[in-house]
């Protein structure tokens, strides 16, 4: 989605990575993309429209990408964000030092060029989250 300075300069020729959305009408107000590596996933470029937001679409798209790569033998989902860490938080994504990244996702060129060294790193276990994600309440 334009706008939301999100990285997807790499996206482009990625057989690798797999896009979701959420359309009102013709128009598309949500989207997801997910980058498998056989155990492993990377979330990428979760965007919700400054109209729709609030709406619960992007839960509704991390659930849908959570049960998706779930059914395709991921076990882990792993994300960079540098201003989305509490949004993730509050579906079990857990803050990891950048150290802890498996090989597949630390070479990535999301990891490696695309988002900077000061973005959170984050993962999350799929093989006890067989429930469409929800909000902790806090």
């Amino acid at each position: 989605m334009a706008g939301e300075s999100l990285p997807v300069s790499d996206l482009r020729n990625s057989s690798r990575t797999t896009l979701f959305g959420v359309r009102d009408g013709g128009r598309i107000i949500g989207v997801v993309g997910i980058e498998l590596f056989e155990t492993v996933g990377l979330i990428r470029s979760l965007a919700v429209d400054k109209t729709a937001r609030k709406s619960g679409f992007g839960r509704k798209l991390v659930a849908k990408a959570e049960e998706w790569t779930g059914e395709k033998g991921v076990e882990t989902l792993y994300l960079l964000t540098t201003t989305a860490n509490g949004y993730f938080s509050r579906f079990g994504y857990e803050v990891l030092p950048r150290s802890e990244a498996p090989a597949p996702i630390a070479g990535t060129s999301q990891f490696t060029e695309l988002c900077p060294g000061s973005a959170v790193f984050m993962s999350k276990s799929l093989v006890d989250s067989k429930q469409i994600t929800e909000p902790n309440p806090k």
